[in-house]
């Protein structure tokens, strides 16, 4: 079975997905990491960040997180260096708001003939930040929608839906105050039909249940994985978004 095909039955099964956004370069134990994971019932693992550059760092981070659990490994890279051979999968993402050619398509085509080569699962994704930005605003040089104008974040996701991508991703932002309005997500659930990702300023059981209720298929938690207090709050976050 693919990974997608096994994301879309545990949606089928559990509603929504609780995905776990880990940064090589930001956490030293991941040893320690995984096992709060398995424990917390998180569905996959994405590996990825902005600012990955050290390759053989990210193929030794990606073993240790494979060899310690059975849950997928996708790669959510932010550039091409942030590919592995050893994951299970690839989101292979467009930043469609970005102004930067390099971001729609230009990484894509450079990555291409790596991603084949590992005989990767490409998993197209059409990645829009849709908040604060932050980093990943800044690296992909965003085009940040204005807070007025959701229609127009409905637009791209049109876009995305006729252009063939079935996954869409919701970015407030790597450590985002805030998360997606679920006003906003609820306004996209309404028009697009693939599997939903909303990612960025979710550390509590309350928003997470929030961005839940809007229609998000999967809530990703990042930064919060960096803090010395994470379990207790990545625990409830999971029983929140599980309990649906």
């Amino acid at each position: 079975m693919t990974v997608e095909d096994r994301i879309k039955q545990n949606i089928k099964k559990k509603n929504h997905l609780l995905f776990s956004l880990v940064d090589t370069e930001n956490i030293s134990d991941l040893s320690d990491l995984v096992t709060n994971l398995e424990a917390s019932n998180v569905d996959a693992i994405l590996v990825g960040g902005s600012t990955i550059a050290d390759q053989v760092h990210l193929d030794n981070a990606v073993k240790i997180i494979k060899s310690r659990t059975s849950m997928p490994v996708i790669l959510f890279p932010g550039n091409i260096t942030g590919i592995s051979r050893h994951a299970d999968a690839i989101l292979f993402s467009s930043l469609l708001n970005s102004n930067d050619p390099y971001f729609l398509i230009g990484a894509q085509a450079i990555a291409s003939h790596t991603v084949w080569k590992y005989k990767l699962e490409a998993i197209p994704m059409a990645y829009l930040i849709a908040g604060e930005g932050v980093s990943a605003g800044f690296i992909g040089n965003a085009r940040i929608f204005p807070k007025e104008k959701p229609e127009l974040i409905v637009a791209y996701a049109l876009a995305a839906q006729y252009l063939g991508m079935r996954f869409l991703y919701l970015e407030a932002g790597s450590g985002a105050r805030k998360s997606i309005p679920p006003s906003v997500i609820k306004l996209v659930r309404s028009y697009y039909n693939g599997i939903m990702i909303v990612g960025g300023g979710i550390r509590n059981p309350e928003t997470a249940k929030a961005v839940a209720n809007a229609g998000a298929d999967i809530i990703v938690v990042g930064n919060l994985l960096e803090t010395s207090d994470y379990f207790p709050k990545l625990k409830n976050i999971s029983n929140a978004i599980h309990s649906h």
